[in-house]
C-alpha cells in the first residue's frame, strides 16, 4: 500500500470518527430538545434580541448550526427552518436556509460517495434502485421531482444520491433550486411561529398538491418535447427510394 493511499485512509478514518462523535454528542447531551419547536417557541423573543445586537453573527451561527444538523442526517431541520422565517424574517431567512441546507445536504452526499457507500447501500439500498433508474432515465429533472415531492425524507435523498453518478455540483444546484418551494412556505409559516402548534399543519393538502403539480411538470414537458421531437424527425426524414 502507498503512502498515499494510507494517508487517505487515515483521513478517511479521522473524519468518520468525527461524524460518529458528533452524532453520540448530539445524543448524550440531547442537543435535540434545543432544535424542538416547543423550545424555539419558548426562545424567540431572546433569540430575537440576539438577534437584534449582532445580526451577521447570528446568522452565520445559525447557518453553521443548520449545515451540520443537514451533513449529519441530523433531526431538527424544518424546526429551524421555521426559526429562520421567526428570528430573520422572510427575506433574510429564507437566503439563509435556502444556502445552509442546500450546502449541508451537498456535504451529506459527499460524505455518503466517499467514505459511507457501503452503510448507506445495506441501510437504503432497496431504495437505490428506484433512484438510479430515475436518475437514468431523467437526469437532473429526477432530482428536481423528489427535492419537491415528498417521496422520500429530506436526508435520504442526499444519502442516496451520494451512490449515484450525478455530479456534486449538479447536486448543488438542482437541490438549491428544486428546495426552494418548500423553504419559502416553511420560512412564511415561522413568522408566525407563535401560532404554530405542529409541523403537520404547515403542509395543506393544497400545498403538496401544488408541490406535486411542480415537480412532475418538468419531466412532463421533457417527455412531450422528446415525443413531439421523435415524431417531427420522423416526419421530415426522407424516406428511401
Amino acid at each position: 500500500m502507498t503512502q498515499d493511499n494510507k494517508k487517505k485512509i487515515f483521513q478517511r478514518i479521522i473524519i468518520v470518527a468525527l461524524i460518529i462523535l458528533g452524532i453520540i454528542a448530539f445524543r448524550y447531551f440531547d442537543a435535540g430538545r434545543y432544535l424542538s419547536l416547543d423550545y424555539i417557541k419558548a426562545s424567540q423573543q431572546k433569540l430575537h434580541a440576539l438577534y437584534l445586537a449582532n445580526k451577521p453573527l447570528v446568522v452565520a451561527a445559525y447557518m453553521g448550526i443548520y449545515i451540520a444538523v443537514a451533513a449529519l442526517s441530523l433531526p431538527g431541520a424544518a424546526v429551524l427552518t421555521l426559526a429562520g422565517g421567526g428570528l430573520f424574517g422572510l427575506v433574510v431567512g429564507t437566503i439563509a436556509v435556502s444556502f445552509a441546507s442546500t450546502i449541508g445536504a451537498t456535504l451529506a452526499c459527499l460524505v455518503s460517495r466517499f467514505l459511507l457507500r457501503d452503510w448507506v447501500q445495506k441501510k437504503f439500498g432497496d431504495k437505490l434502485g428506484t433512484i438510479n433508474k430515475g436518475i437514468k432515465e431523467e437526469g437532473a429533472f429526477y432530482l428536481f421531482s423528489l427535492r419537491l415531492v415528498p417521496v422520500f425524507p429530506f436526508f435520504m435523498i442526499n444519502l442516496l444520491m451520494g451512490l449515484t453518478r450525478m455530479r456534486l455540483s449538479t447536486f448543488f444546484w438542482v437541490s438549491q433550486i428544486g428546495m426552494l418551494p418548500g423553504t419559502l412556505v416553511y420560512v412564511n409559516a415561522g413568522k408566525e411561529l407563535a401560532k404554530i402548534d405542529s409541523l403537520a399543519g404547515i403542509m395543506s393538502p393544497g400545498v403538496l398538491v401544488s408541490f406535486v403539480v411542480l415537480g412532475l411538470f418538468p419531466i412532463t414537458v421533457k417527455k412531450l418535447l422528446a415525443l413531439y421531437t421523435k415524431k417531427f424527425t420522423t416526419k421530415t426524414t426522407p424516406k428511401n427510394i
